[in-house]
């Protein structure tokens, strides 16, 4: 091959992915699996269908795959699930990773948990690099907890939550605002994470998939009703903090505190998005709020020995990248709900 094509095809394949819209795509939000140990009752249903395991990507195919993303760019790697670390032998997929943190090529390694097995797994976690976790918890009630979560129990979240911050994890609280159960708890969450040093974000409810009986326009709270409600409680200065992603932030001068507002539902997030989402299937979604995808486990699979296919697949994908997501209950029903569950998709 001349010279001036091999040179092409180089800088073809290490070029920074970037989307139709000049965004720079440096952050992949991967679902190391559909299960979870937990049934929250706006994220899934109580008697769900898991996908079979053969239809997973392995440990050692999701070490390839975010491997290839790395190469191409991705600096942020946060492992989602369903529950991630309910996965079998989870850890030697992180401790796989360490080395593109070492190499620098990987900035941050991170968790999206639902905290039931923080116990166990906190100082592995740590000694991996992960320095970061978030947590999900919408209530420090443990009936209201019991119930919410169907299977889950509060203590052994909190004990979790215990090891992890013993550990050195830095910890960020994720609530989903829900109206007529955790309103009234807003103070009590909030002073919680300030007494433990804890940023806490709050997440509207997202319309995926099919959760039985449960109304999630019911379960709506606007989070300007949120932010409202911190300005009945605190002095709220607003920040101009971006991280790229969908999250607004306040400052709490009372307490110091960073409060964190994701507001899929209230306000299209989308114009500084940087992020695609990886399934456990190996289905790249460009955007949560949409359903379109591209298949990367074939090019995978059906090459084992070169990496330029799923390179070229990724490209290809980042290209149809969308400019936005189409949730909206503006019209007072669940315009946009995506029909894939979140514990498919990556919380």
């Amino acid at each position: 091959m001349p010279l001036a094509a091999t040179r092409f095809t180089y800088v073809a394949m290490t070029a920074p992915l970037i989307d139709p819209f000049q965004r720079a795509i440096t952050y992949l939000r991967v679902s190391v699996t559909d299960r979870c140990d937990f049934r929250c009752v706006y994220c899934m249903s109580e008697s769900m269908t898991f996908l079979p395991k053969k239809e997973l990507l392995t440990l050692e195919e999701l070490d390839r795959m975010c491997s290839t993303f790395v190469r191409m760019g991705v600096e942020k790697l946060r492992i989602t699930g369903g529950e991630p670390l309910v996965r079998r032998d989870i850890m030697t997929f992180f401790n796989g990773m360490t080395r593109h943190l070492d190499s620098g090529a990987l900035k941050e390694l991170t968790l999206t948990t639902n905290g039931s097995q923080l116990e166990r797994f906190a100082d592995q976690l740590y000694a991996a690099g992960v320095r970061r976790v978030n947590v999900s918890l919408d209530t420090l009630d443990d009936q209201k907890f019991a119930d919410i979560t169907r299977w889950g129990r509060l203590p052994q979240v909190l004990r979790g939550i215990d090891a992890a911050q013993r550990a050195g994890l830095r910890i960020k609280i994720n609530a989903v605002a829900l109206k007529g159960f955790n309103e009234e708890e807003l103070p009590r969450i909030t002073e919680w994470c300030a007494e433990r040093g804890m940023d806490l974000t709050w997440i509207e409810v997202m319309p995926m998939g099919d959760i039985g009986n449960e109304n999630r326009l019911g379960q709506f709270w606007s989070l300007k009703d949120v932010r409202a409600e911190y300005e009945n409680h605190y002095r709220v200065t607003d920040l101009s903090e971006r991280t790229g992603g969908p999250a607004r932030y306040v400052r709490l001068e009372e307490t110091g505190q960073k409060i964190g507002f994701i507001t899929p539902l209230s306000h299209n997030f989308c114009e500084s998005c940087n992020r695609v989402r990886l399934t456990c299937t190996g289905e790249l979604y460009m955007c949560l709020g949409q359903e379109d995808m591209a298949d990367l486990r074939k090019p995978l699979r059906d090459h084992p020995g070169s990496e330029e296919p799923l390179e070229q697949a990724i490209r290809a994908a980042i290209g149809l990248k969308p400019k936005g997501h189409d949730f909206d209950y503006s019209r007072q029903q669940v315009d946009g709900r995506m029909s894939r569950h979140m514990s498919h998709t990556g919380g």
